[in-house]
């Protein structure tokens, strides 16, 4: 039996499914990752990558946060891919009880499915830093230099950055979804950034399923891995 039938084969035997998605996930949509030889980290800039998107420098910096920001963040014309297109036909057959992402894109959202965690924020949701005031992810991209408020405040990204906690409503959803799931694919993300993949040791279900292409610290934990690219897994999934 190849992976791929196995895969199939766990996935027809849940009824409770948590996706847990890391950046790997919407590098089939055009995005770039993170930790990959070509991703954003790998990079050079005027500052580090992590600095950038610190609240140190949103606070200390915001020009130079917004310059980054606005070049390597803008996922506003991004489009879903197969992944996340089979994630919503799963979610429709009552299979897929959560979604917990660590992306920023929006696109399980841009996709239709429901039960969207998105524990480090999205780009779609902004506040002014001072009055609290709302405003959309076009507001902030089609801006010119720093966003700003009309009371004047600068506005921010509902991103978490360095140095900034999880959102307490996602992160104790995130973990009640974990808890009671049958089964848990992990899936585009090495699993090296907390606390976020310490939500993984949480399940305790039937199937844990890793799907990456480079190996990570649950491996040898997993009932399967799969280390290839997702597109090729999720377009052969029934």
């Amino acid at each position: 039996m190849s992976d791929i039938e196995k895969l199939q084969k766990m996935i027809d035997e849940s009824n409770n499914i948590v996706f847990f998605s890391g950046a790997g996930v919407s590098t089939d949509s055009g995005i770039k990752d993170f930790r990959s030889p070509d991703g954003l980290y790998n990079m050079k800039y005027k500052y580090p990558p992590e600095f950038m998107l610190s609240s140190d420098c949103f606070y200390g910096m915001p020009d130079e946060f917004y310059k980054f920001y606005k070049e390597y963040l803008n996922c506003l014309d991004i489009k879903p891919n197969v992944t996340h297109k089979y994630l919503k036909k799963l979610e429709d057959k009552n299979k897929l009880s959560a979604i917990i992402t660590q992306n920023i894109d929006g696109l399980h959202t841009k996709a239709g499915n429901k039960k969207v965690y998105e524990i480090h924020g999205t780009i779609y949701k902004n506040h002014c830093a001072k009055c609290k005031k709302e405003y959309n992810g076009e507001y902030i991209f089609e801006s010119k230099d720093i966003p700003k408020c009309t009371c004047g405040g600068i506005i921010k990204p509902d991103v978490v950055l360095y140095g900034e906690m999880l959102p307490e409503r996602a992160y104790n959803e995130s973990l009640k979804a974990i808890s009671n799931a049958d089964m848990l694919i992990v899936a585009g993300t090495s699993l090296t950034v907390y606390p976020a993949s310490g939500m993984v040791n949480l399940f305790n279900g039937k199937y844990l399923v890793i799907i990456n292409k480079d190996k990570t610290t649950l491996d040898t934990r997993a009932n399967l891995v799969i280390n290839r690219n997702l597109k090729e897994v999720f377009e052969k999934l029934k």
